[in-house]
């Protein structure tokens, strides 16, 4: 299957460059509202060897069903990090800001830092969901249309969700509008384009993602940042903190350290894929 994404500016990888294969393909249009995106990882990794591959998570809720778990997993306000070790799947959904508010039928801020089991999400039937996927694919996680299929019975289960409400639809609009300009700086831009005051907006970010408005803006900073960083035509740190909207290369050296526990010039000496 063909990415959507294929740059992907959020997996930061492991510390030695690695990240298990990926499938990651669209929604079918008509839950667009809902869900983004699937992502499927597959690995095998020798005996011994483990992985702790690193997430700068997008604002969103993720559903994920692999052989020994089926969770909700909630956005993290800082890195999310998973280790891998031995052989293993699991099939991601990428939900749009506005559906964990649906299905968990309470405000977002609850979930934020925070997993729930699938059999406790509100609006789901988890354990069939689970069961259903996994049948799907025990015997080859790989295979494409095993894969479509999952997807298929995930996109069906989620259909009850729409149509998105209002508040639902601008949070979609909003989060995508943010997506869209990594040198934005200042909540008042959001305020502008949204005709919105600040408060209106801290309220609807905290019930339908759980995070702030400024959350979002650093996050889609650091997302830009990091996939500038693994560049090898990368510009330099004072560069890139400009055309970042940082008003000095301090205060973006000191963002990039406090979420990824790395500095700038540390995350890109890690080794890259091809050489990078």
């Amino acid at each position: 299957m063909v990415s959507d994404d294929p740059v992907e500016r959020a997996h930061l990888r492991d510390a030695a460059g690695y990240s298990p294969p990926i499938d990651r393909f669209a929604a079918s249009p008509d839950v667009a509202g809902v869900v983004r995106r699937f992502w499927v990882p597959v690995w095998a990794l020798p005996a011994g060897l483990t992985s702790v591959q690193r997430v700068l998570q997008y604002p969103v809720c993720q559903l994920v069903v692999a052989p020994d778990y089926a969770r909700l997993v909630g956005p993290r306000l800082g890195m999310s990090t998973r280790e891998l070790s031995g052989s293993g799947w699991a099939f991601g959904t990428m939900l749009q800001p506005a559906a964990g508010a649906l299905l968990l039928g309470a405000p977002m801020r609850t979930l934020v830092d925070r997993d729930l089991d699938l059999d406790g999400v509100a609006r789901l039937d988890g354990g069939a969901l689970a069961t259903g996927v996994r049948r799907l694919l025990e015997r080859d996680p790989g295979d494409p249309q095993a894969q479509a299929a999952a997807a298929g019975l995930v996109q069906d289960a989620l259909r009850g969700l729409l149509p998105v409400d209002a508040e639902g639809l601008l949070v979609n609009e909003l989060v995508a509008w943010v997506e869209a300009r990594p040198g934005i700086a200042r909540v008042g831009e959001l305020c502008d384009r949204f005709a919105m005051t600040e408060r209106s907006l801290q309220r609807v970010c905290a019930r339908r993602i759980g995070l702030s408005p400024k959350w979002l803006i650093q996050r889609r900073r650091l997302h830009e940042a990091a996939g500038r960083l693994a560049d090898p035509d990368r510009p330099s740190l004072t560069e890139l903190a400009a055309s970042l909207g940082y008003a000095d290369q301090a205060h973006f050296v000191r963002d990039f350290r406090a979420v990824t526990g790395l500095t700038p010039g540390e995350y890109a000496a890690e080794p890259r894929p091809g050489g990078r």
